[in-house]
């Protein structure tokens, strides 16, 4: 039996994992206060204006120019990815390509997560967040009040996700629909199904951190609670068709 067909089959099995957890990210809205909720707060407005700009700029840029920009930047930071989830499974690359057209690395090593990692892995994203990090550790950013155009380095720290965030989403739904052997490879199915879990659990630890009433242990009470809610519902709708026949 193909391998693909036995992911397809596990993908499967996963959509009620996707449901389940795509009810508690949305639940957790539920528990944010009203008067001072999150999206209030500059960091949620400078990450949403973020997202705006680039957005305008992808769109205004296939209408112009007939294709996103910038492509290259996309492709070197997808290739990298793969090259960096090599690395984490300890493998070697020994070739990296990358051009306007495309871009491809030759390794010893492969897997689904290797494979897939461009469209979950925010890379450009992680980057910011790794250089404001390193930059904080000589400068206290908290008590810097204004720097370029009248911001100050937190804000421009949540434009600049919102923008990276935006750039990865819009290119990864933008590419997957041209048939990337990325996904075809492991079963186009199995690729959606782990891709969209993925980015949604990247989604949920990031609106966790920024949302001050929120927290991880809460998060994981409600997502057993809806676990076995789903699991109770599945259990009487098989109770109702074996006394159906």
């Amino acid at each position: 039996m193909p391998s693909r067909w036995v992911k397809n089959f596990i993908a499967i099995f996963l959509l009620p994992v996707a449901l389940v957890l795509t009810q508690t990210f949305f639940g957790l809205f539920t528990k944010v206060d009203s008067k001072q909720a999150f999206w209030t707060g500059e960091e949620f407005w400078f990450f949403s204006l973020g997202v705006a700009l680039w957005t305008l700029w992808f769109f205004g840029s296939i209408w112009a120019l007939g294709r996103p920009r910038p492509v290259r930047a996309y492709v070197f930071g997808h290739e990298l990815t793969h090259a960096i989830w090599v690395w984490l499974w300890g493998g070697k690359v020994s070739r990296f390509e990358v051009s306007r057209d495309g871009g491809y690395i030759l390794t010893d090593t492969h897997n689904f997560w290797i494979a897939l990692a461009p469209y979950f892995y925010p890379l450009y994203s992680f980057v910011v967040i790794l250089g404001f990090g390193m930059a904080s550790v000589f400068c206290d950013f908290t008590r810097v009040e204004e720097t370029l155009l009248f911001m100050t380095p937190l804000q421009w720290l949540f434009l600049l996700l919102g923008a990276t965030w935006a750039f990865h989403l819009s290119f990864t739904i933008w590419m997957i629909p041209k048939g990337q052997t990325d996904l075809t490879h492991h079963g186009t199915f199995f690729s959606l199904v782990i891709i969209y879990l993925m980015n949604l659990l990247l989604l949920t630890g990031f609106l966790i951190v920024i949302a001050r009433e929120l927290t991880f242990a809460g998060y994981f009470r409600d997502l057993c609670a809806n676990a076995d809610h789903f699991a109770v519902l599945v259990w009487r709708w098989v109770q109702e068709m074996q006394e159906a026949k």
